[in-house]
């Protein structure tokens, strides 16, 4: 037990990438963003957009500026150096503003039960799996690296974790007269929650942005039960409180009496 504990704190995050990676990503997200309010999926878009917002606050405030437990490097003639403060944030707000964007739509479809949920989250899970191939068909560009160790901080989302599916759970078994749509529910948003972060730790690992080593398999099974999942309870409250008063065009929803 101790071993599993202890492996589990050494977890540390990185990935190489280059220049082009991200500048091909972000006509991807741009490109994305368009396609949702052309679809007129207006609440899925502003969403999105706040994940993005909130994983740069969460990553730059929280991971760089209060742990110190993120950096970025760049690889200069060969040796690898440590980035201040303005690159830091550059990546970290492209880096939070992709992911962001990318997991918030899926999250927010998903809890619709949109019919285009599995459309945009395949465009979501090819592109990831592609970009970083077409990324190396390009010349040379400058090679980014970044790192983030965890043992600082999984402590505060098992919490999250915790304090959610727990209300969750105590509340249905308090207070439900429905037990079988509420075990749908749970499995629903512990699926949701896992899918969208493993299905990112997975193109990460299979493209070669994240390196293969004795730790990509807790890296990977530990951040896609934890990191997003942690959310899911706070997102469906979220989620039933706006959609019971607005449709995704925005319009009001229409309460008609029986």
């Amino acid at each position: 037990m101790l071993n599993i504990l202890n492996a589990i704190e050494q977890i540390t995050p990185t990935r190489t990438l280059n220049l082009f990676y991200i500048i091909l990503d972000s006509v991807f997200i741009v490109a994305f963003m368009i396609l949702l309010f052309v679809k007129k999926r207006y609440i899925t878009a502003i969403f999105s957009l706040l994940m993005g917002i909130l994983y740069v606050i969460v990553d730059f405030g929280g991971f760089y500026l209060l742990s110190h437990t993120r950096e970025i490097y760049f690889i200069v003639d060969g040796a690898k150096v440590l980035q201040g403060p303005l690159n830091t944030f550059l990546v970290l707000f492209w880096m939070s503003m992709s992911y962001g964007i990318t997991n918030g739509a899926f999250i927010w479809l998903a809890l619709n039960k949109d019919k285009y949920t599995v459309h945009f989250a395949l465009s979501i899970f090819i592109w990831w799996i592609c970009c970083p191939m077409l990324a190396k068909a390009m010349p040379d560009s400058l090679t980014i690296i970044t790192t983030r160790t965890t043992n600082a901080y999984h402590w505060i989302m098992a919490v999250f974790l915790v304090v959610g599916y727990g209300f969750i759970i105590v509340k249905d078994i308090l207070f439900s007269k429905d037990m079988k749509n509420c075990v749908k529910t749970l499995l629903y948003l512990n699926l949701i929650g896992f899918l969208v972060q493993f299905g990112w730790e997975f193109a990460l690992f299979v493209s070669g942005i994240r390196p293969a080593n004795e730790m990509s398999l807790q890296t990977m099974i530990v951040n896609s039960l934890v990191e997003t999942n942690m959310g899911m309870p706070y997102f469906y409250y979220i989620h039933k409180f706006i959609m019971g008063r607005k449709n995704e065009d925005l319009s009001a929803v229409s309460h008609v009496s029986e």
